[in-house]
């Protein structure tokens, strides 16, 4: 079975689980679940019920696949995501953003929970991410290209949609939301970067790192999704925090910062259309 046949197939059972499919798709970070709260009309889906759809194992991801509708905007939220470090392949983590394509969704917010860089950061901070640096030397692009999907060599200078970024500053100012702006690093992981690293990246100009985001960014603009990308600043990185790192600390950090995160997406997703 082809990569497209085995997407075409998860595709065709979740249409046949799901009233309708949906206008924007949301990927929920570490502790960032409860969004789903505050749909409407949901129908739910676990991961593990879906045709060749990988299975997160990591603390903090539901794994489900929940539609519902925030407003008039019908959603498609994923409590729960996949990571290179879990021994996934690219494609594999990636996956999901495969099946937007094929469900026709032209739209995605992705979130996560992630160490600051910039020192004018603090925990619980939101940053709405202008670019990305891939610090691995894989991606989910590598191997056989299926034109179905998107080019062979899809062009990557804004992989953060500028209007959507525009928009969501704009709501969140007027929700009164403080947020920042910076570039987003990907970690391979399942280690918390050492100080060395931490300074060679903070060099290159990265404001935030995490272990995830980038692969699923890096599909939606292949396959033509507009995408937007926030990070919520759940600890500062090595050698700018007191203490050690523990990923109990990451989880609850981002469900204290939860309740704003879901208020600004909910209210974004409320006015997509407006």
């Amino acid at each position: 079975m082809t990569f497209y046949e085995k997407v075409t197939q998860s595709v065709e059972y979740i249409r046949s689980k799901v009233s309708a499919t949906a206008d924007v798709a949301v990927i929920l970070g570490s502790g960032l679940g409860k969004i789903v709260d505050v749909m409407e009309d949901k129908e739910c889906v676990p991961y593990k019920e879906i045709p060749n759809f990988p299975q997160s194992s990591v603390a903090g991801h539901a794994g489900n696949l929940v539609f519902g509708n925030i407003g008039n905007t019908r959603v498609m939220a994923l409590q729960g995501r996949f990571h290179y470090y879990e021994g996934f392949t690219m494609k594999e983590v990636a996956y999901p953003v495969y099946v937007m394509k094929l469900l026709g969704i032209e739209n995605m917010i992705v979130t996560n929970a992630c160490g600051g860089i910039n020192e004018t950061f603090a925990p619980g901070d939101i940053m709405i991410i202008d670019n990305f640096i891939n610090g691995l030397s894989v991606n989910p692009l590598m191997g056989d290209n299926d034109e179905r999907f998107g080019p062979r060599f899809p062009d990557m200078s804004e992989p953060y949609d500028t209007a959507l970024r525009e928009r969501a500053k704009q709501v969140a100012d007027e929700l009164g939301i403080e947020t920042k702006h910076g570039i987003y690093t990907l970690f391979q992981g399942p280690y918390y970067e050492s100080v060395a690293e931490i300074q060679m990246y903070k060099r290159a100009g990265s404001d935030a790192i995490g272990m995830s985001t980038v692969p699923e960014t890096i599909v939606a603009n292949y396959v033509g999704i507009k995408t937007l990308g926030i990070a919520c600043i759940t600890n500062m990185a090595t050698g700018l925090r007191t203490g050690k790192h523990s990923h109990e600390e990451v989880v609850t950090i981002a469900e204290q910062t939860s309740k704003k995160l879901c208020l600004w997406i909910e209210t974004l997703l409320k006015t997509w259309t407006d």
